[in-house]
């Protein structure tokens, strides 16, 4: 289980708290390892303020004790991102206590923070996307992993770690749709086109079995030992291929999400079916994504309007 973060050590019952809040994202919420590290560390924040200023139960959780935090944070120089952040943490843990009995009362409900500015996320330009992958044109099997994963990430919009999560099984390459299990274990199916087809023909025939080992088990993509590939090689991976493309922005995978998103919506997709193949949970998460296609047409206007 990830570790709660706590020095000087809490008392024993805002500990216990704590503890009990992160199983809680763990087992019942399922919420990635990443998001579970970042609420345990925001919460152990939170109550290690609170225990400086007397507090021992989880019950003397006020809102005076939340905004003191708040307030303590933004004396430091916190900036507007972090503070809501902290926030949202601090209120989906007081949820979480009042529905355990630990609070006696929600505070959460009563907290205000600063909305974090959303900066508008870098994305390629179609043309780029297709140089991306068309560069790759070797045939070892490192040169097929890596063009079928890029393919796959800009062809769904998956995140990476539902890429380096994907089996075998997981394709079905009669109806080209590939079976995604995102946050929250929520399951969705997500369609891909003929390229990336081409790409998971020539990976799976000529590809994967040079590196498959009795380990593979069904992983679809693996590692040069075989093993089912990593996140982070996967990150490696696009950033050194996107170097490849002369003027392209350096972009991760979560790059290629965004590209995939935004595309589509230029393409003529609707913004709810962009919601569903993307895995999110409100439209409110989609609609960034309509914020950057009318950035994109306000730079292409003011480029070619004689009267811009």
């Amino acid at each position: 289980m990830t570790a709660v973060p706590a020095n000087p050590p809490l008392p024993p019952a805002l500990a216990a708290a704590a503890e009990g809040f992160v199983r809680h994202l763990e087992l019942e919420r399922g919420r990635s390892p990443h998001t579970v590290r970042a609420y345990a560390g925001d919460v152990a924040l939170l109550l290690d303020h609170a225990a400086r200023l007397g507090v021992t139960e989880p019950a003397q959780i006020d809102l005076a004790v939340l905004r003191s935090w708040l307030a303590r944070l933004r004396s430091l120089g916190a900036a507007r991102t972090t503070m809501a952040r902290r926030g949202s943490a601090a209120r989906v843990f007081t949820a979480w206590g009042h529905r355990r009995g630990l609070l006696p009362s929600d505070p959460g409900v009563l907290l205000a923070t600063p909305k974090g500015h959303r900066p508008l996320p870098d994305v390629l330009q179609p043309d780029e996307a297709g140089r991306l992958v068309d560069a790759i044109d070797g045939q070892t099997p490192v040169d097929l992993r890596d063009r079928v994963a890029l393919e796959l990430l800009y062809a769904t919009g998956i995140r990476v770690s539902e890429l380096c999560g994907l089996d075998v099984d997981d394709v079905d390459r009669a109806r080209r749709v590939v079976r995604v299990l995102g946050k929250g274990s929520k399951e969705r199916s997500v369609p891909y086109g003929g390229p990336a087809e081409t790409a998971l023909e020539a990976w799976l025939t000529r590809g994967r079995p040079a590196w498959a080992v009795p380990g593979s088990g069904p992983a679809l993509l693996l590692g040069a030992r075989g093993g089912r590939v990593d996140p982070r090689t996967v990150r490696t991976v696009v950033h050194r291929r996107l170097a490849d493309v002369p003027g392209a922005p350096d972009i991760g995978p979560h790059g290629l999400r965004h590209s995939a998103a935004t595309h589509l919506l230029e393409g003529g997709a609707d913004l709810r079916s962009v919601q569903e193949l993307l895995g999110h949970a409100t439209l409110a998460t989609t609609q960034i994504y309509t914020h950057v296609s009318v950035e994109r047409l306000r730079t292409s206007y003011d480029r070619a309007h004689p009267r811009a």
